[in-house]
Order: C-alpha cells, then sequence, then structure tokens
C-alpha cells in the first residue's frame, strides 16, 4: 500500500467521521448515514489493501 493510498483513505475516513458529526449536530440523518457510509467504504478499502500486502510479504518470504 503506497503512502498516497494510505493518505486518501484516512482522509477520507475523516472527511466521514466530521460528515457523521455534522449530522448529528443537526439533526441530519441522512448526512449522518452518508458520514458513517463513507468511513466504512475507508476502513473497507484500508483492510483491502492491508491483505493485499500481507500476500505480497507471504510471497516475498517463500520466494527469497
Amino acid at each position: 500500500m503506497s503512502f498516497t493510498d494510505k493518505a486518501k483513505n484516512k482522509a477520507q475516513e475523516l472527511a466521514g467521521a466530521a460528515k457523521e458529526r455534522v449530522g448529528d449536530m443537526t439533526d441530519n440523518e441522512r448526512m449522518r448515514a452518508e458520514g458513517a457510509s463513507e468511513q466504512s467504504e475507508a476502513r473497507a478499502r484500508q483492510a483491502g489493501e492491508h491483505v493485499k500486502d500481507a500476500g505480497r510479504n507471504a510471497r516475498d518470504a517463500f520466494t527469497r
């Protein structure tokens, strides 16, 4: 996972958290749901990248 990908995922996660908080403060259910969705999407993307990294590391361990 490149640094750029990590930064993009983290930025999306933080933006989602902010959107969710604003939704909470304004009692806007739609904004709250969008924020939660963005956070979940960013976390899932990060988890997928971690799995890919683990696979590469395992492959590299066997090829050395």
